[in-house]
């Protein structure tokens, strides 16, 4: 197991859930919820920004991005918009940049959150935070049973698939 702190992301289209793991990669907790900003946007690249100023903050060696793909195992739209968003990442960080398998994360963490009784109206101000936990916990777990550092990684140049 690599030792170090990992930052985990869940990309949204309005929002991006941060989390990070402890030094010793044992738990994941949420740490923010960033604004996402539109390509074009006069603050084109703020979130981008802002996730490595994070990463930054805590000394993270690895960010780890969920990648929400079908059911079947497909490419959805999703898809495509979190490996360019993964990929303007690694073009803007000399951090190694990790897309995970991410299906149902959000779901599983919209389902939590219920059960620990906060209503869906005051989820949405978390639930991104939450699913983040999901994925770095999930790759986590997955690096400790394998030996192997979690998904692929995310090459600089790396946009979306073609269609």
């Amino acid at each position: 197991m690599r030792h170090g702190v990992r930052l985990g992301i869940d990309v949204g289209r309005a929002r991006i859930g941060v989390a990070r793991s402890d030094a010793g990669a044992i738990l994941a907790v949420p740490v923010e919820t960033v604004a996402r900003v539109a390509d074009g946007a006069v603050q084109a690249g703020a979130d981008v920004q802002r996730i490595l100023e994070i990463a930054d903050e805590h000394d993270a060696f690895e960010l780890v991005v969920g990648n929400p793909l079908s059911l079947s195992g497909q490419s959805t739209a999703s898809t495509h918009d979190a490996v360019a968003f993964a990929g303007r990442l690694a073009a803007a960080s000399d951090l190694p940049v990790r897309l995970v398998d991410e299906r149902l994360s959000t779901v599983s963490a919209q389902r939590d959150l219920r059960a620990a009784g906060r209503p869906a109206k005051r989820q949405r101000s978390v639930v991104d935070q939450a699913a983040a936990v999901i994925i770095l916990q999930h790759a986590i777990d997955a690096e400790r049973a394998s030996g192997d550092a979690p998904g692929r990684l995310v090459p600089a140049d790396e946009g979306p698939p073609p269609t």
